[in-house]
């Protein structure tokens, strides 16, 4: 299961994708996710599973590795789609038990709701994937610099943000090995029902707990003997500067926008 949590990791490459500017990337995000919630249909939902096939495929990752990544949520996909599917009241009644119904409009719903949770984390993806976690920071703090005239800590939530992504593959890969060292001790995570797998988790959470507290106070040393004091004065080795692929980008996810608005009039 850690293996399939892919939030965070970065993939180095010299697609068209990863040489666009990472505000260019953050905004297509946004507007990815927006698109996603003005589908009103299938077919809607096929267009931007489209596009996201079409971004894995220029970024060389493949779908196939996206998917790994909706692997750790299936459990929250699949709770989503009973509670649409059970409790909903409205439309025609296809099958019914006491209080619990089945009716068209609630499968409907359901399947919507789970599609589009799987496309947001497909499509929300490739940003982490195909954006260093500096240029991820440098994008943010850029994006954010206009609420500094009122005093917005921009740069140092740009910061936090960057290093609590950049930090995930670390945790999730500390996990991993204390996992691996309590199974050779002849610690059980995979046998008994859902509550013994929770109860045999516990073990496991103290010293990873001990670990991020101690890789957090060692980032803190570090950046306070280089003398780090937030973003004033700050100078940068690379200029952020919009392009011509920049461009071709935006109107990629205009094209998007507008395929996605038009299926919603006709359908």
């Amino acid at each position: 299961m850690l293996k399939n949590i892919t939030l965070g990791q970065y993939f180095p490459g010299d697609s068209v994708v990863h040489r666009l500017d990472p505000r260019t990337k953050i905004w297509m995000t946004i507007g990815l996710i927006l698109a996603v919630f003005c589908v009103s249909s299938f077919t809607g939902y096929a267009i931007v599973l489209a596009y996201i096939v079409l971004a894995a495929s220029i970024t060389g990752i493949g779908m196939r590795f996206l998917v790994r990544g909706v692997k750790p949520i299936l459990a929250i996909v699949i709770i989503t789609f009973a509670l649409n599917t059970f409790f909903t009241s409205t439309g025609n009644t296809l099958w019914q038990w006491n209080f619990i119904r089945v009716t068209d409009v609630g499968l409907k719903n359901a399947a919507f709701m789970a599609i589009r949770l799987m496309l947001l984390v497909l499509g929300t993806q490739i940003l982490t994937l195909t954006t260093s976690p500096i240029a991820l920071t440098d994008g943010l703090e850029r994006m954010m610099r206009p609420l500094a005239k009122i005093h917005f800590p921009a740069h140092e939530l740009a910061m936090l943000m960057s290093i609590a992504l950049r930090f995930v593959p670390t945790l999730l890969e500390e996990a991993d090995k204390t996992m691996r060292a309590q199974m050779a001790r002849g610690a059980d995570f995979e046998s008994g029902n859902l509550m013994r797998r929770a109860r045999a988790m516990v073990p496991l959470m103290v010293p990873l707990f001990v670990s991020a507290f101690r890789r957090a106070d060692e980032l803190a040393l570090a950046m306070e003997a280089r003398c780090y004091r937030g973003g004033t004065g700050r100078t940068r080795m690379k200029v952020l500067k919009y392009a011509r692929i920049d461009l071709m980008a935006f109107l990629t996810l205009a094209a998007l926008i507008v395929c996605v608005v038009l299926v919603r009039g006709l359908i």
